[in-house]
């Protein structure tokens, strides 16, 4: 159905386009990292474009859980996800590629036609995509992205187009753009594939054609030397074990950089004389930097004259599938990776053994983050606690990511659906690493549900609750995720809540103060009121350090 014009593009149609790309990008992205034999074979082009989509899609699903979240920020939020989440070659570039549209898609006009909006989003994310490159190459998902908007713009030229018609004829020119790129790029011709980043360009091209017309895609095939493959073609081994450094630089180097938009163009003059593969993406302050080159240290130091680097990543290329390997063969035992929302709770967690990564309500860590923790942790079991819902899917996306990758063969790894930091302290407290593999999820995971858990905030705007009316500044109480409790006093609220949570029993119950609470005044308070109202039960007081929530609370 096509949208409305005076709505432009709803947020419904985009968060089902998220969903369902990100869906399609699961699917293919082992058939994609196959591909990857350019500008480095080290398959992990499907990997990367999948975790940049799954981080953007988190991002845009967050913002749109606030009710109050009119699109422009959704689209804000998506756009600056996508930046923020992005890995490697590829998904750097689909981070800018996203962006650019979103924000076209932000500033339509009513009168617009939605097929002139959706055909200069594509034409601007080609351009900002171009842009960004260091040295453009043709043959690639820059190629693959400029014939889709070309088709895009002359299809939105014709009277009476929609969207659904502009998608259509986008979809099936970069189908036909990635058909053509073993002719324009020479190593793709030599290893007998299409581009990987220009796959996975088509695959989420199809996935917008999909949601706006129902239609699946059409098979293009083309033609190879004597042979003719179906795109997308899977070769039997796009890299075999060959040096990945012998035409080019031997490190990739990754950082995320505030700076000054007008130091940008003498990074990248810097960053071009020093490496290739030069992607630079993002505005407003906030940059994302990828860079091919020998001489890591001169890559940082760039990065440190312009602003401010973090989140450095370095890999060096040729070390890349042997390190894998060791990392396969040398894995054992059973480790947990916690999502920690403050410096105490993480304390919590590594003292009980965990891997921690940094997040927690309004910041969940993204996929590729939560997959760092378990390919890092070398354990050939991994559990994970998300302790926040807008964590537990990107658990799981990173979970599934872990389980399908050929150099993590064997790896197991369970989520448990933690919803909340104090359904994680309850499941590290049982974890036993010398029970069976499934006992122990199966024990964390009983013990995580059958807590109770509660919260207490004070609210940031006027709104309507479960439990009624509320204005700026009101103390809110929080029972399994919902607003139960509304009132003007933080210690009327946090009793409330605590004699809610004990009305079904418990004989434990544990207190988490927060940055709110930094001197610990009102989590002492309600401890020794429970002391008082409930002698036979026990309370523990923990500093937590986590922000936006005073006190967390649980019973068990």
């Amino acid at each position: 159905m096509e949208v409305p014009r005076s709505a432009s593009i709803s947020l419904d149609v985009v968060l089902r386009f998220v969903d369902i790309a990100s869906d399609a990008l699961a699917g293919a992205r082992e058939e994609i990292d196959a591909l990857n034999v350019y500008p480095v074979p080290d398959g992990d082009t499907g990997t990367n474009m999948y975790l940049t989509v799954s981080a953007a899609r988190e991002a845009i699903r967050e913002a749109a859980r606030d009710g109050a979240a009119e699109l422009p920020a959704a689209l804000a939020a998506f756009a600056r996800g996508a930046l923020l989440g992005a890995r490697g070659n590829s998904g750097v570039i689909l981070s800018e590629m996203l962006g650019a549209i979103a924000r076209r898609i932000a500033q339509a006009d009513e009168q617009e036609s939605n097929a002139v909006v959706m055909a200069e989003a594509l034409r601007q994310a080609s351009d900002a995509a171009y842009a960004a490159v260091g040295v453009p190459v043709e043959g690639t998902m820059l190629s693959v992205l400029r014939d889709a908007a070309d088709a895009a713009m002359e299809r939105a030229a014709r009277p009476g187009s929609r969207a659904r018609d502009v998608f259509a004829v986008a979809a099936a020119a970069a189908r036909t753009a990635l058909a053509r790129t073993p002719d324009q790029l020479a190593v793709l011709r030599d290893a007998g594939v299409v581009d990987a980043g220009g796959r996975g360009l088509s695959v989420i091209l199809d996935a917008a054609e999909h949601v706006l017309t129902g239609r699946r895609p059409v098979p293009v095939t083309t033609r190879i030397g004597t042979r003719t493959i179906p795109v997308p073609h899977v070769p039997s081994a796009a890299a075999d074990g060959q040096d990945l450094t012998a035409d080019g630089p031997a490190y990739e180097v990754m950082y995320l950089l505030d700076a000054a938009d007008d130091r940008v163009p003498a990074l990248r003059e810097r960053l071009g004389e020093l490496g290739d593969s030069l992607v630079v993406v993002g505005g407003d302050g906030l940059w994302n930097v990828h860079v091919h080159v020998d001489d890591v240290g001169a890559a940082v130091e760039a990065g440190i004259e312009a602003g401010r680097p973090s989140r450095i990543r370095v890999t060096h290329f040729a070390e890349q599938v042997g390190e894998a390997q060791q990392r396969q063969a040398g894995r054992s035992g059973r480790r947990i990776v916690a999502v920690a929302a403050g410096p105490g709770l993480r304390r919590l967690f590594e003292e009980a053994g965990a891997v921690v990564v940094p997040g927690g309500p309004g910041r969940s860590p993204s996929a590729g983050q939560v997959l760092d923790a378990i390919t890092g942790c070398g354990a050939c079991e991994v559990v994970l606690l998300p302790n926040d819902a807008e964590s537990v899917r990107v658990a799981q996306v990173a979970a599934s990511t872990a389980e399908s990758d050929p150099d993590l063969s064997g790896i197991r790894v369970a989520v448990i659906p933690t919803q909340a930091q104090v359904q994680g302290l309850a499941a590290v407290a049982v974890h036993e690493p010398g029970r069976a593999f499934e006992l122990d999820v199966l024990e964390m995971t009983a013990t995580a549900r059958h807590a109770r858990h509660g919260a207490v905030t004070v609210a940031a705007r006027r709104a309507m609750t479960m439990a009624g009316p509320c204005e700026p500044g009101d103390a809110l109480g929080v029972i399994a995720g919902d607003f139960a409790v509304v009132g003007e006093d933080l210690y009327a609220v946090a009793t409330e809540v605590l004699e809610r949570l004990l009305g079904g029993g418990g004989e434990l119950v544990t207190i988490v103060a927060g940055t709110d609470d930094a001197d610990g005044a009102l989590a002492t308070r309600c401890a020794g009121y429970v002391e008082r109202r409930h002698p036979a039960v026990d309370v523990v007081v923990y500093d937590g350090g986590q922000e936006r929530y005073p006190l967390l609370v649980s019973v068990e």
